[in-house]
Formats: structure tokens, sequence, C-alpha cells
């Protein structure tokens, strides 16, 4: 009885050692196709994070937003994020609510909608979305979704990931 557990112990070892080790291939570098492609995403890594915050908060609401690169470029790339509204019974609103603001507090206007993060030369790194609440009179609690969009120009394109493309502000 001994015998036979260790022998199946003997031989389950040797099974896994069969099928865990990897095979070695060898992948191209890169493709030229995608050299200037990057991708961004919010931290921490998911699409469910809601921040929820008192309308009189003063402090600025930060969510940071990676952008994956392993080139240095002459241009910078731009991230662009958007508000989505739909599915939202009572909508956060923009200039009644909160506005986007730069690190030091200064409004950033949309162009056709969108709001961009630059990323000099194209240089992995770790940037932030800042808000900052208006404490609005209007009542009960309002929430917004954030949402990374792509952005395509003749130079580059910055996607994003499934995963990590999308936050909700929710302002009580």
């Amino acid at each position: 009885m001994k015998t036979s557990n260790i022998l199946i112990v003997f031989l389950t070892l040797i099974a896994a050692t069969f099928t865990a080790c990897k095979e070695d291939r060898e992948y191209p570098a890169g493709l030229p196709e995608f050299e200037n492609y990057y991708y961004a995403g919010f931290l921490p890594w998911n699409n469910t994070t809601t921040v929820s915050v008192p309308r009189a908060q003063t402090t600025l609401v930060k969510f940071p937003v990676q952008f994956h690169s392993v080139y240095t470029r002459a241009y910078d790339p731009e991230a662009k994020y958007t508000l989505i509204s739909t599915g939202q019974a009572n909508p956060a609103v923009v200039g009644q609510d909160f506005n986007f603001v730069d690190k030091t507090g200064n409004v950033i206007q949309p162009t056709n909608g969108q709001y961009s993060l630059k990323f000099s030369q194209a240089k992995a790194a770790v940037d932030t979305i800042y808000i900052k609440l208006l404490n609005s009179t209007v009542p009960g609690t309002r929430k917004i979704e954030i949402n990374i969009v792509k952005n395509e120009t003749s130079q580059y394109t910055v996607g994003n990931f499934s995963q990590a493309f999308k936050r909700f502000l929710e302002v009580k």
C-alpha cells in the first residue's frame, strides 16, 4: 500500500515535469506596423473601480493612467479620454459637479468632447487625470464613467486595454 502511494506520487511528479516544460519559440522583436502603436490603461488594472467622493471635497481626485511603450520617439503621443453618461440615472455634469484640471488646478477644455494626456517622447510612464469637485448644490448622488478611447493619428495610435479602460466617479 505504502509502495503504491510512493509510486503514484513519483509518476505524478514525472508527468508534471514533462508537461510543465516550455518550448522555446523565437518570436520577432517587433513588427513595423506596431512600432508606433501604444497602450494606455487605468491603475489599478480593472474596469470596476468606482471612486466615491463627497461633493465638498477640496483635494483633487486622481486617476492614474499607465502608458505602455518600449520606444523613445520625436513626437508626444496623447492618450484620449471621454465621459460616458449612458445608463446613468443621475449623471455628474462637467462644469456643474466637477472639472477636469491639470495638477495645478487649471481647468482643461475638451477638443471634440475628448480630453488628453501627453506622454513626452512616447516614453513609458504613469500620468494622472485630475478632477476638481465644484461642490454642486444639485441633490442626490451623481455618477459618471470616464473612458480611455483609441487615438489614431498619422504618426501613432494609442489604444486601450479592454480590462483597464474605464473608471467611475461618484459624487455624493
